[in-house]
């Protein structure tokens, strides 16, 4: 649920495609607001946001399978722009009166787009007659348009690959405009939303900002907002938001559950005791999480026990505060859409590390979650808006878990050391090397293996650290950075030659396609 108002919304209809995130990305690149639902919910999302305009996103789906999913027929009769992509295009059609056929030629990956007429979608991007590099990823094919529908574009393996009907604003289109493999299609999308849809593109995190006070003050009344702080960017930009909103009936915790990067606790304290006049309390339960975490080796169970004394925490201090009505917490539309399960698949179970289902019931509180429908460069956006340093907003994500989970394997309190000093080590060779800001995320690993080596005169058994780097834009989708081997081999060696525990280090060559689950 959309926790502010917004009056000129695009609702992304989502049947289960992996790139469906980066139609709502490139919308709001475009300055205008969307929101993604499953096509389970839909009815109910479109009743409820009523939007400007719909687009349905592709799927692994077909639309010739008795059962398939089908978007809400009451989109086509309330007279908005509607556009579909791909599986969406398809079962526009279908459901409009037109045929889509299985078993045809099959296009996957680069494919080539002729023009065949103008189109509003094509305003100022392609015209008649002209050819153009777009990405496909479709076996099933459309063979008959539904009556006012006219095709606006041909492929090798599409003869409907673009398709309009003007009067009534639906367009489809064969191929995926959302991804960077169709070089024109951001503009395409621009085009829908602003010259086809009549929106404005003025939503911004100024308007956010101002959006998003109101609501959360709407919300909270006159009740008591206590603010999960981890000490990342997440939940302190919530945390001045909410500040803003309600003032002093927040209080912020920090709990240092011993799993934290090196003096990340004491750095966040001071910054918030310093610069903001935020009410904060440093809770230190480190030896509560460690003893309960000592020795486990499997990462759902870490997870479950952290999320779990967690809560315990804030119960027993939200008493000692005397009570309180609400919990905040730092959640984003990432958290969000992948805890969902768009078409029942792995997603039901992932994004454990937040309360997105909600809480116990025992607390008696509500959550506050005034992040829930932004990317994370949009958070660092708000942040800025809000007035954070920029050497905070550019800090890197750092899951609620922690080291945990950068501890694969049963967790110590050794090994926990061993990794916290080859992170510190390797995020300072990040810095010195100017490489900070150019990654998205960069952390060790201290992986559950030892082996033999020979440092000296003497044999060594001890573990091998993995270092990892991606880059990114908004954490749905991501690629490991692409480092030179001398500045490997001068983080390796400090690690190795600074950290008794470690004589072997590696790079971990990871990529995150759309559709995976979480960093860690």
């Amino acid at each position: 649920m959309n926790t502010t108002a917004h009056p000129d919304t695009v609702l992304i209809i989502d049947f289960g495609s992996q790139v469906t995130q980066l139609i709502a990305r490139r919308v709001r690149e475009a300055g205008v607001y969307s929101e993604i639902v499953p096509f389970q919910s839909a009815d109910e999302a479109f009743d409820r946001i009523k939007p400007k305009a719909v687009i349905l996103s592709g799927s692994p789906a077909s639309t010739v399978d008795t059962g398939s999913p089908r978007a809400p027929q009451a989109i086509f009769e309330a007279g908005i722009p509607v556009l579909g992509i791909c599986y969406g295009e398809q079962t526009m059609c279908a459901q409009l009166g037109g045929k889509v056929e299985g078993g045809h030629h099959r296009e996957f990956g680069r494919a080539f787009l002729e023009i065949e007429d103008e189109c509003a979608l094509f305003d100022g991007v392609w015209a008649r007659g002209t050819r153009h590099q777009v990405w496909m990823s479709h076996g099933d094919r459309v063979t008959a348009l539904p009556e006012g529908f006219r095709v606006v574009g041909t492929s090798t393996g599409a003869p409907f690959a673009a398709i309009a009907d003007d009067k009534r604003r639906f367009y489809g289109v064969q191929f995926h405009p959302e991804v960077v493999h169709t070089p024109d299609g951001a503009r395409l999308l621009s085009n829908f939303v602003h010259n086809i849809a009549g929106l404005a593109g003025d939503w911004t995190m100024a308007a956010y900002r101002e959006q998003a006070v109101a609501t959360i003050r709407k919300q909270v009344g006159d009740g008591k907002v206590i603010c999960a702080l981890s000490g990342g960017v997440d939940s302190s930009v919530a945390a001045l938001l909410i500040h803003e909103a309600v003032g002093e009936q927040l209080t912020c915790i920090l709990v240092d559950h011993g799993l934290m990067r090196q003096n990340e606790a004491r750095d966040v304290v001071e910054m918030f005791r310093q610069h903001y006049n935020l009410p904060l309390i440093l809770v230190d339960a480190s030896d509560r999480f460690l003893s309960a975490l000592e020795g486990e080796a499997d990462p759902e169970k870490k997870r479950k026990t952290i999320g779990r004394l967690f809560i315990e925490v804030f119960e027993e201090e939200a008493k000692k505060l005397g009570g309180a009505d609400f919990l905040a917490q730092g959640t984003l539309y990432p958290d969000v859409i992948e805890s969902v399960s768009f078409t029942g698949g792995p997603s039901v179970t992932i994004k454990s590390h937040h309360n997105v289902g909600g809480l116990p019931e025992r607390m008696n509180m509500k959550l506050v979650e005034p992040l829930r429908e932004l990317f994370k460069d949009e958070v660092r956006a708000l942040g800025k808006e809000l007035g954070l340093p920029e050497s905070f907003i550019g800090r890197h994500p750092f899951p609620g878990p922690g080291l945990a989970i950068r501890c694969p394997g049963g967790v110590t309190r050794e090994k926990l050391d061993i990794l916290r000093q080859a992170d510190a080590i390797y995020l300072d060779e990040i810095r010195k090397a100017g490489l900070y800001d150019a990654i998205w995320q960069a952390f060790a690993v201290l992986l559950p293996v030892q082996t033999v080596g020979v440092m000296g005169d003497g044999r060594t058994y001890e573990f091998v650290c993995a270092l990892r780097a991606v880059t990114s834009v908004d954490g749905m989708t991501a690629d490991f950075y692409h480092y030179d081997m001398e500045f490997l081999g001068r983080a390796a060696t400090r690690i190795i030659n600074e950290v008794r525990g470690i004589n072997r280090v590696v790079y971990d060559v990871t990529s995150k396609p759309p559709g995976t689950i979480e960093w860690e």
